[in-house]
């Protein structure tokens, strides 16, 4: 049985200074338990980020670290925001991006669990986010790095495209992507217009890279802040 959908998802993304670093990155262990203790949180991760263009050490990007969250109702999610993890993240913090998003569609597992749960179609047409998220094989590892820097040109060229950022729970092997759409139908250009990306579609059927997988779309209730020349100012 599928989890419940959350009524709200959230993707906090905090910018650092240089000497806020070892801070933030000691902060990925320490926060892990005061945000379990969050009432109202189904789901959570913490994320290291990257440019995701190789999928390698080579991208991580020690400034900007993130927290994915799932909540039983909205008012829990507005909640945290005066919590006092969300307040020591922003004080060693100089930018800060905040996503709030409701599930559209959703397969495959993350840790074992369905996080997103098996939403309902329906139509939507404004801001989408897609989130993915894979634990690769070792064994196809190298194959994996050879397919990925030309969907990500392809991804990072296309039309209609807001943000996108490599996510991971590791520097290697525990990654995905989180991208912010203006559009259902510009997402869907690219997913199904790409030759390069159909072509890593089909080869994950074929190869097997991942052991574990999860595609995720979301309709933007909001999106709001800054990720380096990134602005975003969405809602709902």
């Amino acid at each position: 049985m599928a989890d419940p959908v959350p009524a709200l998802v959230t993707l906090h993304v905090w910018g650092v200074p240089r000497r806020a670093v070892p801070a933030a990155a000691l902060a990925m262990g320490r926060e892990r338990r005061p945000v379990r203790r969050t009432p109202g949180l189904r789901f959570a991760k913490l994320l290291g980020t990257g440019d995701g263009r190789t999928f390698t050490v080579r991208d991580a990007d020690p400034y900007h670290w993130g927290l994915l969250a799932t909540w039983g109702d909205a008012d829990a999610a507005a909640a945290f925001e005066a919590s006092a993890v969300v307040r020591r993240w922003d004080a060693r913090a100089h930018e800060r991006l905040r996503v709030a998003m409701t599930p559209l569609t959703s397969t495959g597992r993350w840790a074992g669990q369905q996080p997103f749960g098996d939403p309902v179609p329906r139509r939507y047409d404004g801001p989408v986010a897609a989130l993915t998220r894979a634990r690769l094989r070792a064994r196809q590892a190298r194959r994996f790095w050879r397919a990925v820097p030309p969907v990500s040109s392809v991804l990072r060229a296309s039309p209609g495209l807001l943000l996108a950022l490599g996510i991971g729970e590791a520097p290697v092997g525990l990654q995905g992507t989180f991208s912010v759409w203006e559009s259902a139908g510009a997402l869907r250009d690219f997913a199904h217009g790409s030759p390069e990306h159909r072509r890593v579609i089909a080869q994950t059927h074929e190869v097997g890279w991942y052991a574990e997988e999860l595609f995720a779309r979301f309709a933007v209730v909001s999106a709001v802040g800054s990720l380096g020349v990134t602005h975003l100012d969405l809602e709902a």
